[in-house]
């Protein structure tokens, strides 16, 4: 009778670690180092990368390397996974640049994505490392960096922004921009000309801001680089299409 016991308890336990694995299947990938992996795609996604002549469309498990220039046609989604296993994810119609990714031999990480237009979500995972850990998304008025926490930056055509901020925290800093940039138009990426002459330093109008901004919180960043006050805002007024499946593809990857 006491084994019988044995063998049923054993049985339900192995129906019950079966059904959890299937409601919620983990998403593995290969680390990779200065590079990002392509894991999940919708879409078409262009790319163009240092010396390259013309534009490619990417695949899911296609790698980015620094340096290389995306754009998300309508309708279309990517996201990428980092070496120290960060997740990232751009909505169509974005125009993004993987700038750095990097893990150093201790761990320590020095990761940079700039953002022309679009929208970016991250998850970035917590460092165990000190100051010397860097991970930043940028765009052209401002730079968010994070140590472990779930944000998105909105970029607008006039290069408007707003960084939203799931949980934890990000420390947003105004960039005061050396001259004023044209309005970005959509497009595939292009190759980039050669070396030109540039102009020297000049004076830059743009008073230099820092902001915290903290889990449920948002702040606004204007045309000219401005920066308001953080204020919180709520799931409900949030919640879109983007928001949920990126907090569905959040799951799957245990964050």
């Amino acid at each position: 009778m006491r084994e019988k016991t044995k063998i049923i308890v054993a049985v339900i336990m192995t129906l019950m670690l079966a059904a959890a694995a299937q409601a919620q299947s983990p998403v593995t990938v290969k680390m990779t180092k200065g590079r990002a992996q392509i894991t999940s795609l919708k879409g078409k996604v262009s790319m163009v990368c240092p010396g390259g002549k013309e534009a490619f469309y990417l695949k899911t498990y296609d790698f980015i390397l620094p340096g290389c220039e995306a754009a998300t046609g309508p309708d279309s989604r990517v996201e990428m996974v980092l070496p120290d296993r960060s997740v990232v994810r751009f909505s169509e119609k974005t125009k993004f640049k993987l700038v750095q990714a990097d893990i150093g031999a201790r761990g320590s990480r020095s990761v940079g994505i700039s953002v022309t237009l679009g929208k970016i979500w991250t998850n970035v995972r917590k460092s165990l490392v000190g100051g010397s850990d860097r991970f930043e998304i940028s765009c052209q008025n401002a730079v968010a960096g994070v140590r472990g926490t779930v944000y998105r930056m909105d970029v607008e055509k006039d290069q408007s922004a707003v960084v939203k901020v799931y949980d934890g925290e990000v420390s947003v800093a105004g960039v005061s921009p050396a001259q004023p940039k044209a309005p970005v138009a959509f497009g595939p990426p292009k190759p980039v000309a050669g070396p030109t002459v540039i102009e020297g330093p000049k004076p830059v109008s743009m008073e230099q801001w820092v902001y915290i901004v903290r889990s449920m919180q948002k702040i606004q960043i204007t045309v000219d680089g401005q920066a308001q006050k953080p204020r919180d805002f709520t799931q409900e007024e949030d919640m879109d299409d983007w928001v949920k499946w990126n907090q569905e593809r959040d799951k799957q990857y245990g964050q």
